[in-house]
């Protein structure tokens, strides 16, 4: 296969030849050392580290709203060193949720003390969130419930230096996911970060679009994948001088690098959720399904036998027992769920998904019961997810090319490679609300991979 060839062959959306108050009555929380986020740091991922609550982070307030409305959250003006920054990275944070409205006016109540509550009440909020950075250098934060008249959490975290590094504003991200936990009992997505390839080299991205920055060490590298706690990713490489394509994986909690391939062509690398098995596409003549123990020395073990059908881009079910990969079988593209161990494979995308028999690319949702997939209508990719359960099917996107997708960890949002703007590049969607922003800009991109929640808090 020549160059340009394996090129389009490793371009996922091509893979067939075309182209993710007062303290006595507070739950208190104290963070014991730095929090730090999953962030690459003088060339490589700093290792997260988990925070040592002795309380839970969040905690149901039971406020009385509409559960399938949006509450109300008001946000006081923020004091402290870089107070600005801490009060916009909250509020984009909580936005962007599409969970929470946010209620931030420019003349708002300081930190400390008492609130009005019955003003705020007024506003529709059914919480007020105060926050400050002490001059100890930490994160407070405390949660209103403002029907109860009452603090309901506090926090203090450590904020690592310098101000406004990665870890730095992660601890923000994190702060804001443990305030839509204490609001709404559901983990929010900020200190979350999105992988993609930009001209054969891995890029990260924080969830709100800032942070961009390269990931050290993977040029020429196509088709990134996070293992489930965060600390390693898989990537394959595209031939060169030092030999054929191959998987790789990277561990950055212990610096460790590890290859694998089956054969000449390797690439589409997914963990399973106990990271114990990485499945990938291997083949020559045509491409079938492998399986593999990262860092083992067993050689890659096949699942699939279709000979010279295309079987790529495998997703593992969240619960490691089914895989979703497209096949060729049929003469065309479609998408299939095999058994872990390879059998039992079944046909998802059977019928009614658009003019063109093309459909790719599957992504499993958190929770196992959609697969995101995209299929092609009038010449061009669109976004679907289908229920695993009835195949039922429900189209995402009509406006431009819209392909590879990838789910957030909380299950309502999908990150997508999209040209409604005009170039490729990274979208948000919360398939809730169909509210869609774009996350990237510049030059192209593709192979988005959304992480696992980094560095939030145990919770019960």
């Amino acid at each position: 296969m020549n160059a340009g060839g394996f090129t389009r062959c490793q371009t996922r959306e091509t893979e067939f030849g075309q182209s993710a108050g007062t303290r006595a009555a507070a739950r208190s929380v104290h963070w014991f050392g730095a929090v730090l986020a999953l962030a690459i740091v003088t060339g490589a991922f700093a290792a997260p580290v988990r925070a040592q609550d002795s309380v839970p982070a969040g905690v149901r307030l039971g406020m009385r709203y509409d559960p399938s409305g949006k509450p109300g959250v008001a946000l006081t003006r923020v004091v402290g060193d870089n107070a600005d920054s801490v009060r916009a990275i909250l509020i984009r944070d909580l936005d962007f949720s599409d969970r929470i409205t946010v209620i931030a006016p420019d003349s708002a109540e300081p930190t400390t003390g008492g609130l009005n509550y019955d003003l705020y009440s007024k506003m529709n909020a059914v919480a007020v969130v105060q926050a400050a950075v002490t001059p100890a250098g930490g994160l407070h934060v405390s949660v209103h419930d403002v029907a109860g008249k009452r603090v309901t959490t506090v926090m203090d975290i450590p904020l690592p230096v310098p101000a406004l590094s990665p870890e730095w504003r992660n601890v923000v991200h994190v702060a804001a996911d443990s305030v839509e936990w204490a609001v709404r009992g559901q983990r929010g997505i900020s200190s979350t970060r999105v992988l993609f390839v930009r001209g054969n080299q891995i890029w990260s991205v924080d969830s709100d679009g800032e942070g961009l920055r390269p990931v050290p060490g993977t040029t020429d590298a196509l088709s990134p994948a996070w293992n489930a706690n965060g600390t390693m990713i898989a990537y394959n490489v595209l031939p060169g001088d030092d030999g054929p394509s191959r998987i790789i994986v990277r561990d950055f909690a212990t610096g460790r690098s590890w290859s694998t391939r089956a054969a000449a062509t390797n690439q589409n690398p997914a963990f399973s959720p106990d990271g114990n098995q990485l499945v990938f596409a291997a083949g020559s003549d045509g491409m079938e399904l492998y399986t593999v123990v990262p860092f083992g020395s067993d050689p890659p073990r096949r699942l699939t036998v279709r000979r010279s059908t295309m079987n790529m881009s495998p997703a593992f079910s969240p619960d490691g027992r089914k895989i979703a990969f497209t096949s060729g079988i049929l003469g065309h593209p479609e998408v299939y769920i095999v058994d872990a161990d390879g059998s039992n494979p079944d046909l998802l995308t059977s019928s009614g998904f658009g003019d063109q028999l093309y459909r790719s690319n599957p992504s499993w949702s958190p929770d196992g019961r959609l697969v995101a997939f995209q299929s092609r209508i009038n010449g061009a990719f669109q976004m679907f997810t289908i229920s695993v359960r009835d195949k039922s099917a429900r189209q995402l996107t009509s406006e431009g090319e819209n392909e590879d997708p990838s789910w957030a960890p909380d299950g309502r949002h999908v990150v997508f490679v999209s040209t409604r703007t005009g170039s490729k590049q990274l979208w948000v969607m919360d398939i809730e609300s169909a509210r869609a922003r774009q996350l990237t800009r510049g030059a192209r991109v593709q192979n988005p991979a959304w992480s696992p929640r980094l560095d939030v808090p145990r919770q019960p």
